[in-house]
Order: structure tokens, then C-alpha cells, then sequence
């Protein structure tokens, strides 16, 4: 733990000694059993669509091996390429599923909780971190973890996570999460979190970046020291 911790007051120090007291609970679960990887060089007809979707996303070969990304051409994933989460134990414990077919309902996800660090496996607590909101941010974004495009709660696996291991916390919602953005920054103010928000421009998502577009914004992140930095913002910009 940080030594910016030494400062903290005992309201702080009475939050994490209540969080420390929440039993975790390790989550798994199987992917669908028409599951196919694309991590392979396999390049058989049916892999092309979910290989051209990926690729127009900008989403490498390496990435693909990396986050272990595969596809489905039948059953209730059909049309759909497929991230798998990882925990600690290297068990799967949740997944995306994304259509590359257009289909009206874009992500269809697997019918288990969210209270999960996605990819936690791969997560490097002793570097900066990186919240976004979806996981094709996060293969942007690198060292990255997707709240899912739901808020962030003081209970969740992920809050405390952050919190124990005190790392240096970039914000980088899309501009539409606004408001989640500050309620978000708010929370991890109040526990003497070191947050920096990272500015995105309007017509754009971060999973719309390159990743060297990506860190390049990265560079200007501003450091968020109070509350205060979101009413002199709206003022400025009367």
C-alpha cells in the first residue's frame, strides 16, 4: 500500500477495515459448448466473419491471443465472438459475447453476476490501472479493467480490489458516461484513491482508438485532487 495511505483518516481506515471483513466468493463457470477459438492459425470459412470483425475493430492477431477470443456459429451465441474472463484460479468466470452479424441485441451475456474483475488473471496491480467501460476498451487500453457499462459499487469485487492495492486509477469512460465518470471519481476521492481522468473527445469511444492514440490521451490525463475539479469545470465552460 502506498505511502499516501499514512495521511488517510480514520473514516478511511474504518471503510477498509469493513471491506476486509467481506468474504470473497470465486465465481466460475463453462463457455458455450460451441465454442471455437481463434487463437490458432486455423482460418476455416466459418472463423473469416468473426476474423473480419475483429480486424475492423483493430483488433490484432496479438489480442486475439492474448485475451484468448473465440467465435460461435451456432446455438444461443451464433454470430458472436466470444471473451472469456479469467480469475486467479485461471477458471473462466464470465464472458462477452458480441455479434458481429448486426443482430438487434448486441451483447448477449452469460445469465451469471457481474461482480467479477474481468481478466483478473492478467491484471498487474503493482502498475497503473485503467477503468472503462466495455472490454473491447480494455484490449485498447491495456492493463485495463471493464466495469461492463454498469456503475461501480463500494461493495463490488473490483472496488475494493482497487482500494487493498492502492494503485494509481485512470478514468476513461466514454464522453456519454459523463456523469458515471464523476460519481465514480467522487467514490474513489472519498477513500484517498490517486485518480486521473483521461480525456476522450466527444465522437469518439476509447474501443474506437488505436492503442497509441489511446496512451497518447493517456499522457494528458489530469490528476483529480477533490471533488471541486467537476464544478470548476462546468463553470469554466459557461
Amino acid at each position: 500500500m502506498s505511502n499516501k495511505r499514512h495521511g488517510m483518516s480514520f473514516l478511511v481506515l474504518s471503510k477498509l477495515q469493513n471491506m476486509r471483513k467481506v468474504e470473497e466468493k470465486v465465481q466460475s463457470i463453462l463457455l458455450p459448448t460451441e465454442f471455437q477459438t481463434l487463437c490458432n492459425k486455423d482460418s476455416s470459412l466459418t472463423s473469416l466473419p468473426a476474423r473480419r470483425y475483429l480486424r475492423d475493430r483493430g483488433i490484432s492477431k496479438q489480442d486475439i491471443l492474448y485475451w484468448k477470443i473465440g467465435y460461435a456459429v451456432s446455438g444461443e451465441y451464433s454470430g458472436r465472438v466470444i471473451i472469456p474472463s479469467f480469475n486467479l484460479d485461471g477458471n473462466i468466470d464470465y464472458f462477452i459475447a458480441r455479434t458481429y452479424e448486426n443482430d438487434w441485441k448486441r451483447y448477449l451475456n452469460p445469465p451469471t453476476p457481474k461482480d467479477i474483475i474481468f481478466n483478473e488473471l492478467y491484471i498487474d496491480w503493482s502498475s497503473d490501472i485503467t477503468i472503462v467501460e466495455g472490454v473491447f476498451d480494455a484490449i485498447k487500453a491495456k492493463n485495463a479493467i471493464p466495469i461492463l457499462g454498469s456503475t461501480l459499487r463500494e461493495g463490488s469485487r473490483l472496488f475494493r480490489e482497487l482500494i487493498k492495492n492502492d494503485p494509481a486509477i485512470y478514468i476513461a469512460l466514454d464522453p456519454d458516461a459523463e456523469k458515471k465518470a464523476e460519481k465514480l471519481i467522487n467514490t474513489l476521492l472519498a477513500y484517498d484513491a490517486e485518480v486521473y481522468k483521461i480525456p476522450i473527445p466527444a465522437e469518439k469511444d476509447v474501443g474506437d482508438m488505436s492503442n497509441e492514440e489511446f496512451l497518447e490521451r493517456k499522457k494528458d490525463a489530469k490528476l483529480i485532487k477533490d471533488s471541486d475539479y467537476f464544478l470548476i469545470n462546468k463553470i469554466m465552460s459557461i
